[in-house]
């Protein structure tokens, strides 16, 4: 059965480096929020055009995953909850997948600011997102999304059936995605 996890929580959380360990142990594949932020970013600043670009090569992408042979799709967003942009932009991505006869998972990572902080400048962070290298405002935008957004569900997640929470402070990211293969398997 075809899969699309969606790796979701706040900036810094460690979604990419739990994704990657989850990908390498589930033979899925990774594909993380920045790869199109980082891809647009080079032609076009942020805007209407970069969003719509944005926008449109995660779905693209998504539905080619949806109707390929992959065994899955690890989709990694900072999700703010309240927003219902955000829950249309996942659930339409979620029924690309369902459209085709897939699942769709929901994994929550959470950690504390402290330690968000800390991962903020982390070097495979900075590889991966050039676009967090002034650290100075990646470290403002960390705090002002945590001040302006939900980044985590509070208990009341739209989708429980399918949601696993973790809270990965002191947890190291192979042990997070082996919970997190363990909770898949057992669908």
């Amino acid at each position: 059965m075809k899969r699309f996890v969606v790796l979701f929580g706040p900036s810094a959380v460690g979604k990419m480096p739990v994704g990657t360990a989850l990908a390498q142990q589930t033979g899925m594949k990774l594909f993380t929020n920045h790869m199109t932020i980082e891809m647009v970013r080079h032609v076009f600043p942020h805007g209407q055009t970069f969003r719509k670009l944005v926008m449109e090569f995660r779905r693209r992408i998504i539905e080619e995953a949806a109707h390929s042979d992959l065994p899955g799709l690890i989709f990694t967003y900072v999700w703010a909850l309240e927003l219902a942009v955000d829950r249309q932009e996942i659930d339409d991505y979620v029924s690309l997948y369902t459209g085709q006869g897939g699942q769709a998972y929901f994994v929550e990572l959470e950690a504390t600011q402290k330690v968000r902080l800390e991962r903020n400048v982390s070097p495979l962070r900075l590889a991966h997102k050039p676009s967090k290298l002034d650290l100075e405002w990646s470290r403002k935008d960390l705090i002002d999304r945590d001040h302006r957004f939900q980044l985590n569900s509070q208990g009341d997640f739209f989708y429980p059936e399918r949601h696993l929470k973790i809270a990965n402070d002191n947890l190291p990211s192979d042990q997070a995605a082996r919970q997190i293969a363990a909770w898949l398997d057992s669908f």
